[in-house]
């Protein structure tokens, strides 16, 4: 490193130690392919809208408790040298920097992270199913489509749609719990199967007595054979167990009977647990909780109601909310009234308007529009777990201020005396079942809309304390920052200058695959071209070869990345699968080394495409121009499947 650049990445790293708030603030310090990671002690001390401004800084973001600062492909490792020797603290791997920055959370912090990552993975579905359900309340209360055959039987189908996915719920999260805590997802699906059996009897009709439950007895203890329909909170430790187990029995069984012994050990201990200890302790703490919450509305009056609608939403996030429907059944039998419905439709438009105070503080995140929107119009139909899972949980506070405005609504429902002559529909269809007497739609409307206030309220006021959860900076790098760097830097891919200067430099497909754009990738750095334009290969084949003559100029320690300069000029990053710098190396295996000259065509690494995916990694593999010769810009080819050699982009002049 010559004089001038390190003069340079000493003021660079002198700025970013005084802009992350001093060096007592920060823990570690690592770095991946074109990204500098911090762990710092307080993330609110850091100024992110500063550090966009620093010198060769592309961009900067938040995730995953560690402060990420764009630099690209080569230059990254430079100014992580000379960060780590002005603070006198030695370069982490990427492994032990994750550890840090989880020993920095408390064990609540952890718990709620790791819940919200394992809803988050399956919210595409239980936001579908929500909005399916609301459809089909809407369209089952509205008398011309029940009349009309062919609406009739659309009704129906999407009835079926909806309750279907609600139904294998808990084994979606058994899924996403095994693939979050290190276990291999198959396994999960399996545990999830075994929950969800028909050899069991269903949950709901054993909670009502309609159905025989078969009782076994092992080691003296008692085993009722009832399904976990609803089981959540029983899915979520299942998966955790099921993960352990997965990778302990993988480490510990001989490979050569591995394939067949180890899933069986994990699938049949696993099961013996959820039967003999989980399932039972997960069912205890449903009908424990339930007992609670209702004695409390019937005990504690306005207290009770206002603690039930407050906490209700939390119930949700378990999953035991479903034991409701048997007690307002009794509740309707005995009294003919039923006052849980009209406290749990507060509670959940409370949510509602939690989401839009969190909307309101990121209104110019694309993101945040993506997800509170969807979600909330879920709510309207009485559908909560998209709000909770995508957006309130996620971002914590927003779960604070919904359940301060559900409490507000248990107060009004109290006062007005509110109940409901049915259950099962809540929010907008809810409204068909409140009872009328003393003006009860009336009350309906003001105790929901308060709610609604209420939770946006609470939540856009908490929210100004916990500034460091915006989406702005905790998942999206970001955009419109000066351009500091020398041109050969930050020159981006769509620069253009006339052409004929120079013959074209053509870019083969570097594997086997469906050919996009680089837009199409699912990593915001990546697809928002913030490194340069580029494409990607959703790959057939586990290698990579040189897309053009080229010279290696990095190979990362983790072998998942790879930096060339064309004999044109261009540098170009290669970089296979997305986050799988956190498999460290594990199952990449490179072929060439700094400073070695390539042919197009040339064998540079292989990976195990199958195994990586298992590992719940996205294989994408992406090409990026982030160095384009001066005076260059890209042409891409369209996009289709290609083979290895086939032309896919130029670099003209």
């Amino acid at each position: 490193m010559d004089a001038d650049k390190r003069k340079r990445y000493e003021n660079i790293a002198s700025e970013l130690t005084r802009l992350a708030g001093g060096r007592n603030n920060i823990l570690g310090i690592a770095h991946c392919a074109t990204r500098l990671r911090l762990v710092l002690e307080d993330n609110d001390k850091a100024d992110i809208r500063a550090i966009e401004d620093v010198d060769l800084v592309k961009g900067v973001f938040v995730a995953g408790d560690q402060l990420q600062i764009i630099f690209g492909a080569g230059l990254v490792n430079d100014v992580c040298q000379v960060l780590a020797e002005s603070l006198h603290m030695d370069s982490m791997s990427l492994g032990d920097l994750k550890t840090k920055a989880n020993k920095r959370m408390n064990p609540l912090q952890r718990a709620v992270k790791a819940l919200s990552d394992v809803f988050i993975e399956i919210m595409p579905g239980i936001l579908a199913a929500a909005l399916l359900t609301g459809l089909s309340s809407v369209l089952g209360n509205i008398e011309f489509v029940q009349n009309n055959e062919t609406l009739y039987g659309l009704s129906r189908l999407i009835n079926i749609s909806s309750g279907a996915i609600f139904g294998f719920l808990p084994l979606c999260v058994a899924y996403s719990t095994v693939k979050r805590f290190g276990g291999r997802p198959i396994m999960g699906i399996v545990i999830g199967c075994i929950m969800l059996t028909n050899s069991l009897a269903d949950a709901g009709a054993a909670a009502q007595g309609t159905v025989e439950v078969t009782t076994l007895h092992i080691l003296g203890l008692p085993v009722d054979l009832i399904g976990f329909q609803g089981g959540i909170i029983v899915a979520l430790l299942i998966g955790v167990v099921t993960a352990k187990l997965d990778i302990f029995f993988e480490k510990k069984v001989p490979e050569v009977i591995r394939l067949l012994v180890s899933p069986l050990l994990t699938t049949l201990v696993s099961s013996f647990l959820l039967f003999m200890i989980i399932g039972p302790v997960g069912r205890g703490l449903a009908n424990g909780i339930t007992a609670v919450l209702v004695w409390m509305t019937q005990h504690l009056g306005v207290i009770g109601y206002a603690v039930f609608s407050g906490v209700q939403q939390l119930i949700v996030i378990t999953g035991l909310h479903h034991v409701f429907g048997a007690i307002e059944s009794q509740l309707l039998v005995d009294t003919g009234r039923n006052f849980l419905n009209p406290l749990m439709s507060v509670a959940i438009i409370a949510q509602g308007g939690a989401v839009l105070g969190y909307l309101a503080r990121n209104m110019k995140d694309a993101k945040a529009k993506e997800l509170c929107i969807p979600s909330f119009i879920s709510v309207l139909f009485g559908i909560t777990e998209p709000a909770l899972f995508g957006v309130n949980l996620r971002y914590r506070y927003p779960i604070i201020g919904g359940c301060l405005g559900g409490a507000v609504g248990g107060i009004i429902v109290y006062f007005t005396d509110l109940a409901a002559l049915g259950f099962g529909t809540t929010v907008v269809p809810g409204i068909a079942l409140a009872d009328p007497v003393n003006n009860g739609y009336v009350n309906y409307i003001i105790a929901h809309v308060i709610s609604l206030a209420a939770g946006f309220i609470f939540a856009f006021l908490i929210g100004i304390g916990f500034d460091r959860m915006k989406p702005a900076e905790a998942s999206h790098p970001a955009a419109g920052k000066s351009q500091s760097a020398p041109a050969a830097e930050q020159l981006k891919a769509e620069s253009s200058v006339p052409a004929g200067e120079a013959a074209p430099e053509e870019i083969r497909a570097f594997t086997s695959g469906a050919f996009i754009g680089i837009e199409k990738v699912k990593d915001p750095t990546f697809a928002q071209k913030i490194l340069g334009d580029g494409v990607a290969i959703e790959p057939s084949e586990g290698k990579i070869y040189a897309p053009a003559d080229c010279t290696v100029e990095m190979v990362m320690d983790t072998k998942h990345a790879v930096g060339l300069r064309t004999k044109g000029g261009s540098g170009i990053l290669i970089h296979v699968g997305i986050d799988t710098v956190n498999l460290q190396g594990k199952y990449f295996q490179v072929h060439v080394s700094d400073g070695q000259a390539l042919k197009k065509g040339d064998l540079i690494l292989e990976f195990e495409k199958d195994r990586i995916a298992a590992e719940g990694y996205d294989t994408a593999a992406c090409l990026i121009f982030t160095e384009p010769a001066e005076g260059s810009h890209v042409v891409r080819e369209a996009e289709r499947n290609v083979t290895v050699g086939e032309k896919i982009a130029e670099i003209t002049r």
